[in-house]
């Protein structure tokens, strides 16, 4: 397996916590999204990212609304379910315990 191969699956394993922390901040259009990743350095394509909103959004997690745009077709606004939200919570506390012990494995806590 290479290196870039682990790197990506890393990246993949968090999308969701991303995508629900920023959607649990303000409702955004998928290019909103790619953005505020593509700030903190999470590289993510369209492809990847289309597939799982609509997975997000069948889970009940994630529900959207049409808005018609000044500047071509309307646009798809998501937002963070209250389902959704409890489902954050408990990737949040996940998230905590799994960095904590990375730190403590690798000595950096």
């Amino acid at each position: 397996m290479s290196l870039e191969n682990t790197q990506a699956q890393m990246r993949k394993g968090i999308l969701e916590y991303c995508i629900l922390s920023i959607l649990n901040q303000q409702e955004a259009y998928p290019s909103e999204i790619l953005e505020k990743l593509k700030e903190a350095k999470l590289i993510v394509v369209e492809g990847t990212l289309y597939p799982l909103l609509t997975r997000l959004k069948n889970m009940e997690l994630l529900t959207y609304r049409w808005e018609e745009s000044n500047a071509g077709p309307p646009r798809k606004y998501f937002s963070i379910t209250k389902m959704g939200k409890a489902f954050l919570e408990e990737l949040a506390s996940t998230w905590q315990e799994l960095n904590y012990a990375v730190e403590k494995i690798t000595n950096k806590n």
